[in-house]
């Protein structure tokens, strides 16, 4: 059987991607990182106030956001 270039990347092993990503929170905490890196603000009106519960909501204009959702 073929080797998956895609699965078999150069950079991170697996123990590595285990250590940085292996929990359901350290990967949501991750993806808020990469996806917010200045901290968290609504894009539909600005403000840095939220809640999370699932999905972030803005405390203003109540607009929610997945962290894992296209934009």
């Amino acid at each position: 059987m073929p080797m998956n270039r895609i699965q078999f990347q150069a950079g991170l092993s697996l123990p590595a991607f285990l250590e940085r990503f292996g929990t359901e929170t350290r990967c949501e905490t991750a993806l808020e990182r990469a996806r917010w890196p200045e901290g968290f603000r609504c894009p539909h009106c600005g403000e840095a106030s939220h809640y999370v519960l699932r999905q972030r909501g803005c405390k203003t204009c109540r607009f929610h956001i997945y962290c894992a959702a296209a934009q």
